[in-house]
């Protein structure tokens, strides 16, 4: 008895209406553009400014958030090593769907492991995933880089995270006893500015000039 789980019995449907219909209704390009790095480095405050640039500009995005998506699709997972490989799975194909239908997707995410973050790139032709990186260590890459000191990320502690996995009492915490792996592809890199964080209007503005001079931001 053949099951849904045997790929030689499910079949691609196509649609009559295609994602370059869908790209010329919106009059942009859809997109991934993919913000990793550590627990308060930044991530949601970027996703956010980012679609608020994005809406005052007349482009439809939408956020992925990590944390909103363990409430839903991604409840049953935990934070071991396989949990977070499937979570970033499913982002993944989820943010691919939106990028298809024309939008310009903001998956904002830890995303830790560098081998699930490319299995992400993959999914998406023409290049269209964007990694914005959120981290700790100082190296020029040639993608979006955002590039905040540890200590920065400690300081901030907006959950309480950090301050919970110094005392032992979370453990697999990124950054402290789970390692990030250093983004070797982003498109963007965000640095500090003399010590000093750059306003998230100036961080979003970089990000969607980038968007420009790709094209993105329009049919």
């Amino acid at each position: 008895m053949s099951t849904i789980g045997n790929s030689m019995n499910i079949f691609w449907q196509e649609s009559p209406i295609g994602k370059l219909e869908r790209q010329k209704l919106l009059n942009q390009k859809g997109c991934v553009v993919w913000i990793t790095g550590l627990s308060g480095s930044g991530k949601s405050t970027l996703a956010c400014s980012l679609s608020n640039e994005l809406y005052a500009r007349g482009k439809l995005s939408y956020i992925l958030d990590g944390d909103n998506l363990r409430h839903g699709l991604n409840k049953d997972l935990g934070f071991k090593a396989e949990d977070r490989t499937e979570n970033i799975r499913r982002v993944g194909e989820v943010a691919k769907l939106f990028a298809d239908a024309g939008l310009i997707c903001i998956a904002s995410l830890i995303s830790p492991y560098r081998k699930d973050r490319d299995a992400c790139r993959a999914m998406l032709p023409d290049s269209n995933f964007i990694e914005a990186s959120l981290f700790l260590n100082g190296s020029h890459l040639d993608y979006v880089f955002m590039n905040m000191p540890l200590a920065l990320c400690e300081e901030r502690d907006p959950k309480g995270l950090y301050k919970l996995a110094r005392a032992g009492k979370i453990k697999g915490f990124t950054g402290i006893d789970d390692p990030y792996d250093l983004p070797l592809n982003c498109e963007i890199e965000i640095n500090q500015k003399d010590g000093v964080c750059p306003m998230p209007s100036a961080m979003a503005g970089e990000v969607v000039t980038y968007l420009e001079d790709k094209g993105y931001l329009q049919d």
